[in-house]
């Protein structure tokens, strides 16, 4: 009887394998493009000076938006507040694209880049993070 339960018990935990990774890597991919933006805010403005002017926002917000974004980024990167993290993830990247839609950028690169990484965001929080899956079944 316990060699078949091993049995049906194998693939779950193959799932649940699979599904953790899966989960890290998403996560992983958001915290590397977060990163990436607030170090390009904070120590490269002039190679983003164009889009902020195209968006109406003065350059002297990204000493302001660049800790504000690695905040966001080290936030979701640690397991004991990600949940935090993605929330204010998730109105960064809102923000972002409400910036675009403001200027009628409907549909255009930030834009999708931005719900791309919003998605991913939950996306890897779900599947690494039994609490979330617990606060939000998607199957029962």
């Amino acid at each position: 009887m316990s060699e078949t339960l091993k049995l049906h018990q194998v693939p779950e935990a193959k799932a649940f394998h699979h599904g953790l990774w899966a989960g890290r890597i998403m996560s992983a991919i958001v915290v590397i493009a977060l990163v990436a933006d607030g170090t390009i805010q904070l120590f490269a403005p002039a190679q983003i000076a164009s889009m902020l002017r195209e968006t109406g926002f003065a350059m002297d917000l990204t000493r302001v938006v660049g800790p504000i974004i690695l905040a966001c980024a080290i936030l979701y990167a640690i397991p004991a507040t990600a949940v935090l993290g993605a929330i204010i993830v998730t109105g960064l990247l809102g923000g972002a694209i409400c910036a675009h839609v403001r200027i009628g950028e409907l549909g255009s690169p930030p834009e999708i880049i931005s719900l791309l990484l919003g998605a991913m965001t939950w996306g890897g929080l779900y599947a690494r993070d039994a609490r979330v899956r617990a606060l939000l079944p998607l199957i029962r």
